[in-house]
């Protein structure tokens, strides 16, 4: 089994592309830092259609607790904090079963 976190962020319009640009950087640290992760995928919206959000995020972990290690570490943590956090408009999020 795998357990899959997937997350859509719709960042603020005022969000400038370099901003956007650390967001993706510090969320592509986070594999080497935390071990329970298996896969890490970031992206951003090709802008083909609108309405879309703007960064998607797609993790993959052994378990449950493998995603709440994740969830719950210091340097996921800081990442939404400093990076993050002030730039969201809207988010969307799943976790589920592979």
């Amino acid at each position: 089994m795998t357990f899959r976190h997937v997350v859509a962020l719709q960042l603020k319009s005022e969000t400038a592309a370099e901003q956007r640009q650390m967001i993706v950087a510090a969320l592509r640290e986070l594999p080497g830092l935390i071990p329970t992760i298996r896969s890490y995928v970031v992206g951003q919206d090709a802008g083909i259609n609108d309405g879309n959000h703007d960064l998607v995020v797609v993790a993959d972990f052994d378990d449950a607790d493998g995603y709440l290690v994740y969830r719950d570490h210091a340097e996921h943590q800081r990442v939404i904090h400093d990076h993050i956090a002030p730039h969201v408009a809207a988010r969307a999020a799943v976790q589920h079963e592979v």
